[in-house]
């Protein structure tokens, strides 16, 4: 059975976009932005919310100007490669390899969870994810903890008050001083 992950890059206080909606603190560095490409590469498919879909979208056109790094190219040609599933009650189309969800996000992953594959259901947007998390449906978080305060936002884990236990899988510093930590949810 396919693993539901949740990668974002974080504050250290642990915020995913500051309190002026601005994310720019997470921007990778070459070495950073590979690591991000290779997630992307092990997903089978990758579960969006509406906001989070239209800010991707800027990667199904951006290689085709001439003057972009090797490692920009690659990232969008892998990511537009991966199927998606956008979660929106105000979009009626979506573009590129993606498709509105038919149902809700316990059934989407339920139906995504039964079909094969190796790679795993990533999920991102700060509501969807909390959406799955707050009912139990992450397996693995992936944190990527950027060495910076913002002080409020939208925080990365959902304030639920529910105990969920992990287990540390693997931590990963880069040369940025970004820390990569991946924790298992313990069962």
């Amino acid at each position: 059975m396919r693993s539901v992950t949740c990668s974002m890059g974080i504050s250290l206080d642990g915020y995913i976009v500051g309190p002026d909606g601005g994310f720019d603190w997470t921007a990778p560095d070459e070495e950073l932005f590979r690591f991000a490409t290779d997630e992307v590469r092990e997903a089978d498919v990758h579960l969006l919310g509406r906001r989070l879909y239209e800010t991707m979208l800027y990667w199904e056109s951006v290689d085709q100007n001439p003057t972009l790094d090797f490692s920009t190219r690659e990232f969008a040609a892998v990511w537009r490669a991966l199927p998606k599933v956008v979660f929106s009650t105000t979009l009626s189309t979506v573009r590129g390899n993606a498709r509105l969800a038919r149902g809700g996000l316990a059934e989407e992953i339920e139906r995504l969870r039964a079909e094969p594959g190796d790679g795993n259901i990533a999920i991102g947007g700060a509501t969807l994810a909390a959406e799955a998390a707050a009912a139990g449906l992450i397996d693995e978080y992936r944190a990527r903890v950027h060495p910076v305060l913002v002080g409020g936002g939208i925080p990365f884990f959902p304030q639920d008050e529910r105990r969920v236990d992990l287990e540390l899988v693997e931590t990963r510093t880069f040369s940025s001083r970004v820390v990569c930590l991946r924790y298992r949810v313990a069962r």
